[in-house]
């Protein structure tokens, strides 16, 4: 009886390893479908481009070429004026590979490895910026960002802020770490998932992200891991608290960050460095890379920031942050208390 309910058990595994294998599969084709009509959209649109300047081709030919194409395939459906504009969009953003060298033979992998509908939403918001599209095809493969997801980031300047804060890292730690380092950071970090009045304090600024603490992984980046807020650390006799500390499993090492609801005061340095030091001979194992320091502020001086840092021997990043959507004092002060909207709830109740 033992052996049948073995053999049971191995049976209904295989039966599992074969559904998971036949998905896998199915990703494959989906893969290589995708990308096999990308570059059909690719010399398309060449083709169009070609066309349009040797016959030079007025307004209606797209309308033309889509009740040609439309009649000669008519179970295809990509052939529609507004997605041939687009077709025409995307070689022109991505005309060959010689643009990007370092993509030469990866075109494949990279600029037709997202779908279609992704690629134009970066058509849209990239136009005639190659090097910026490129950017977000890479950033959507490497985070398998949902189209969503990759609408929010180009919505908020991510490009423009990536990898942008003031650091000291090209000097203090090795180069690939001293790359992935700085390209984890951004100036400024967009906090604009946040509600706050317009006089707020650090003690607002930091349970306000602790209550988006999700929507602040994101801004943060891809590979972050939240460990802990207010963090606490035996350092000798005293006791040290990190406002927040975070893992990036990228880069194999923790991040400490220190928020400051002001500008940027060179004094911000000690208390920074002291609490990477700190994690580094506490926390951090013998795997891990150099822990990093990250400051965001609410405003800086490049020129003074710069000095602060380059005086640091402890790997250390400051940023600002914005803030678009304050709420008005005199609104807060006008809106009900969860207390009061509870006592309503409970006077209402039968």
């Amino acid at each position: 009886m033992s052996d049948i309910i073995g053999f049971d058990k191995e049976y209904l595994q295989w039966i599992k390893d074969i559904s998971t294998r036949f998905k896998q599969s199915q990703i494959k084709a989906a893969c290589r479908v995708n990308s096999e009509l990308l570059k059909f959209y690719w010399s398309l649109g060449k083709d169009i481009c070609i066309r349009e300047k040797e016959n030079g081709y007025g307004k209606g030919f797209f309308k033309q070429l889509s009740i040609d194409l439309s009649r000669e395939l008519p179970e295809i459906k990509a052939f529609s004026v507004s997605n041939l504009y687009y077709i025409k969009a995307f070689y022109e953003l991505f005309p060959d590979d010689k643009i990007f060298p370092q993509v030469v033979g990866k075109l494949d992998q990279i600029i037709f490895g997202i779908p279609w509908g992704h690629s134009r939403c970066i058509i849209d918001k990239c136009k005639g910026n190659p090097e910026k599209a490129l950017f977000f095809v890479k950033e959507t493969l490497e985070n398998n960002w949902s189209r969503a997801v990759l609408l929010n980031f180009l919505d908020t300047d991510l490009y423009e802020r990536k990898g942008k804060a003031i650091s000291n890292f090209c000097r203090v730690l090795p180069e690939v770490q001293s790359d992935l380092a700085q390209e984890m950071t951004k100036d400024p970090y967009s906090f604009d998932f946040l509600s706050l009045r317009e006089k707020y304090d650090e003690k607002d600024m930091k349970n306000a992200l602790m209550g988006n603490v999700q929507k602040l992984l994101m801004e943060l980046g891809r590979g972050f891991a939240f460990v802990g807020r207010e963090y606490r650390l035996v350092v000798g006799t005293t006791e040290q608290f990190i406002d927040m500390l975070f893992y990036n499993i990228t880069n194999h090492c923790y991040v400490v960050v220190e928020v400051k609801a002001r500008a940027f005061e060179p004094g911000d340095m000690g208390q920074l460095g002291t609490y990477v030091s700190a994690v580094d001979g506490i926390l951090k194992g013998k795997d891990d890379n150099s822990t990093v320091g990250l400051l965001i502020c609410k405003n800086k001086d490049n020129v003074l920031a710069q000095y602060a840092v380059n005086s640091m021997k402890t790997p250390i990043g400051i940023s600002e942050y914005e803030l678009s959507s304050i709420v008005p004092e005199d609104y807060k002060r006008t809106m009900p208390t969860i207390e009061e909207i509870e006592d309503t709830l409970k006077n209402n109740e039968y």
